[in-house]
């Protein structure tokens, strides 16, 4: 029961955050998870398996208010399903000494990633930036491989590419489904353990977290947000990095 709460509470929390920067669930809870000493195997699965609930329906929320450019979701959508799977494959597949500090590794990255999309963006005009089925397939590896980054990486990608936000946001939401789905299957094909009791905890996390969710976006300021989840991503996976490397060293 103990473990199923703090689950929960980590979902709730990481779904505030999301809610607030339409970003940074997925490396957020495996941040987390990864701390909280589960394999990098099964912090990805089990965030994958409660985002299919959660993508769909941000998606199907932004495609109803009309943030949905349908040539941008395909274009995203489907290379990225192929780099889902094979980078859930992957993460299947390679050795766990392997794994763990190449996730922390990824998660220092795109910790620095977000901080470094703290700092201001000239908008444009909307357009769909070159490279954008590169973009999806890479997101989605990389996504699939650490646990979560898509929104880090797609979303910023597209705004900083001349995107207008509330299409890079809803077109991203909506073409992250179709990749969770794909990455979530993959992992209980070729896994099968038991990631019911975390993926139920981060759902209810996330579930309790969603009406508060827009509220947080309203009146947060988004850079200085950014800047902190940044900060905390990047401290926790360089002390995953440091006990790898040098076991007990960090509490």
């Amino acid at each position: 029961m103990n473990e199923l709460l703090a689950y929960v509470v980590v979902g709730f929390v990481a779904q505030l955050i999301d809610g607030a920067l339409g970003m940074a669930y997925g490396v957020a809870c495996n941040s987390v998870l990864l701390s909280m000493g589960l394999s990098p195997l099964a912090a990805s699965a089990s965030v994958h398996a409660a985002e299919v609930f959660t993508t769909g329906a941000s998606g199907l929320a932004h495609w109803r208010i009309g943030n949905i450019d349908k040539r941008l979701v395909w274009q995203l959508a489907v290379p990225g399903m192929v780099g889902g799977f094979i980078g859930a494959y992957l993460l299947w597949w390679a050795p766990p000494t392997f794994v763990r500090p190449a996730v922390s590794i990824y998660l220092f990255l795109a910790g620095s990633w977000i901080l470094i999309k703290a700092l201001p963006v000239r908008q444009r005009e909307h357009r769909i930036p070159r490279g954008v089925r590169t973009l999806g397939f890479v997101g989605a590896f990389l996504d699939a491989v650490g646990g979560g980054g898509w929104g880090s990486i797609v979303t910023t990608t597209l705004i900083g590419g001349g995107s207008k936000a509330r299409f890079a946001i809803g077109s991203s939401n909506a073409a992250e489904f179709f990749v969770t789905v794909v990455i979530s299957a993959t992992f209980l094909a070729t896994s099968g353990f038991a990631i019911w009791p975390i993926m139920t905890g981060l759902l209810i996390g996330g579930v309790l977290a969603a009406p508060l969710a827009a509220r947080v976006a309203k009146r947060l300021p988004e850079r200085p947000l950014l800047f902190v989840v940044g900060t905390v991503i990047v401290l926790l996976s360089v002390r995953g990095i440091v006990n790898f490397f040098w076991p007990g060293s960090l509490p």
